[in-house]
């Protein structure tokens, strides 16, 4: 007996450091980022973020101004066009990053150097059959797989995802609408997860409230999480996953897809998606429309929001 209770104890408490090793805890940075960029304000934004391999925070608006670019301590340095850029993602290709960015109001997907000059474009690619018309394109993200393969989640559009081969070239389109398993109610970001034995497609099923796995070959594999609060977005660093969730709140999955974390969980259901909610009722670590997100180098949290006024925030993970 002595010896079964020794044994369960060390068992207890392996179990216990495990929970603890995978509990992530994070504190809100108040006041980060420079509040008048360019001594302006930031404007309305739908809410995407990146970073470059410096650190450097690539946000997008809606205004003039396009992408505002925040230095790695949150001063603004500098602001490139297009605006309207719903997601984006920054990737290194022939030793340069460049921009995947994602437009549904233009109806195109495009490709932009790290200063803002475009080197190309994808529009709804008609041999697909899929939309009535090239104004039924509507991408809202964009990823890239590991033999340069394009995928476009049309989330505002067809509800369908796009697969491009390296060359612009369209392959195929899978998926179509509807609530079950295998269907997407507005596919609404996406990335390329390499942490399992083969690389798949990690799809934020927005109005599904669900995240899933699809393959390369654009086959459902299986739901990773559901019951979330319409899963806005994906970026995926190290181990973990953040997704920001348009209802109020912030995930961040380990990369078993458990519930590494919560931040910023917003209690009052009326400030949640709530795109035009002024600054003077927001509340420092609270957020109300979370749409983009990134991981930085030291695993904290870039959350920006689906704002009239634009809104930024960053959570520093704690030791």
């Amino acid at each position: 007996m002595k010896r079964l209770t020794q044994s369960l104890l060390a068992t207890l408490a392996l179990l216990s450091a495990h929970a603890f090793a995978q509990g992530l805890k994070y504190e809100l940075a108040p006041n980060f980022f420079d509040k008048q960029p360019g001594d302006q304000p930031q404007g309305a934004c739908h809410g995407g973020v990146a970073l470059d391999k410096a650190g450097n925070a690539y946000v997008t608006t809606d205004t003039a101004r396009g992408i505002l670019v925040f230095s790695p301590d949150g001063k603004f340095l500098r602001a490139f066009g297009p605006s309207k850029v719903h997601a984006l993602e920054i990737r290194e290709e022939g030793g340069a990053e460049v921009i995947y960015a994602a437009r549904p109001s233009e109806h195109e997907v495009i490709k932009l150097k790290l200063d803002g000059t475009q080197e190309w474009a994808i529009t709804y690619p008609e041999e697909s059959g899929v939309c009535k018309d090239a104004g039924g394109f509507k991408p809202c993200a964009v990823t890239a797989g590991p033999d340069g393969a394009i995928y476009v989640a049309d989330g505002y559009g067809s509800n369908h995802i796009f697969k491009f081969d390296k060359d612009r070239k369209f392959v195929k389109a899978f998926g179509s609408a509807g609530p079950e398993e295998g269907k997407f109610n507005t596919c609404h970001g996406i990335a390329l997860d390499t942490r399992g034995e083969k690389p798949l497609l990690f799809v934020c099923n927005r109005n599904n409230n669900r995240v899933e796995y699809w393959d390369l070959d654009g086959n459902f594999v299986k739901v990773i999480q559901k019951d979330l609060r319409m899963p806005a977005a994906v970026n995926i660093r190290g181990d973990n996953a953040v997704i920001p969730e348009l209802q109020g709140r912030v995930t961040v999955l380990d990369k078993t897809g458990g519930i590494a974390a919560q931040v910023g969980d917003n209690p009052d259901a009326k400030q949640r998606a709530n795109y035009g909610l002024p600054p003077d009722q927001w509340k420092d670590g609270i957020t109300n429309s979370p749409h983009g997100a990134a991981l930085d180098k030291d695993g904290n949290l870039i959350v920006t929001e689906w704002s009239a006024f634009g809104r930024l925030h960053k959570f520093l993970r704690q030791k």
